[in-house]
């Protein structure tokens, strides 16, 4: 397979990926999520309610590596197209996608902690400190996309043609 093959395969993976796992997938996983007001009145018991919560955990784990499609894809053009300009930039994308993988479990798990297993909500100080835990991870994610989504127009541009000259091509074509 030539290097302008690889390239063209990893961005049909890369940009579906993007979009539908970065853009969609927390809708999608938000609608899957167990934690809605009905919960707490159907949890009696403490295993009731450990049983509950720790069936959060294979969803935060699917979650987390659907979210890594991207990044593995920039590590792949990565080892194609050595460049150490965007080998910075992508250890940067690593960096910023662990911080928010923890920041969004964190959160995410806590969220299942609707009530304390007896039917009463539960209203620690820890929960309400979690409740901030979106808006840091707003705070990281917003980078983290702008970043990847120009690492990924970058990667998977041809390099024989530049922008300015595929803008010219098409307009010599119209």
């Amino acid at each position: 397979m030539t290097r302008l093959a690889a390239r063209a395969l990893l961005a049909v993976v890369f940009w579906p990926s993007l979009f539908f796992f970065w853009f969609l997938g927390p809708f999608v996983f938000f609608l899957l999520s167990t934690t809605s007001s009905e919960v707490c009145p159907r949890l009696e018991t403490r295993a009731e309610f450990l049983a509950a919560d720790n069936g959060a955990l294979p969803m935060l784990v699917l979650q987390n590596l659907l979210y890594a499609v991207p990044i593995i894809c920039l590590l792949l053009w990565t080892r194609l197209l050595p460049d150490n300009t965007r080998t910075g930039r992508v250890v940067i994308c690593i960096k910023l996608f662990a911080v928010a993988a923890v920041l969004g479990a964190l959160w995410e798990y806590g969220s299942s902690l609707v009530c304390d297993g007896y039917g009463q909500p539960f209203f620690s100080p820890a929960w309400r400190m979690t409740s901030y835990l979106p808006i840091a991870n707003l705070a990281v994610n917003l980078p983290l996309y702008v970043l990847v989504f120009s690492l990924g127009r970058a990667f998977s541009m041809r390099e024989d043609e530049t922008a300015d000259d595929a803008i010219h091509h098409d307009e010599n074509a119209l």
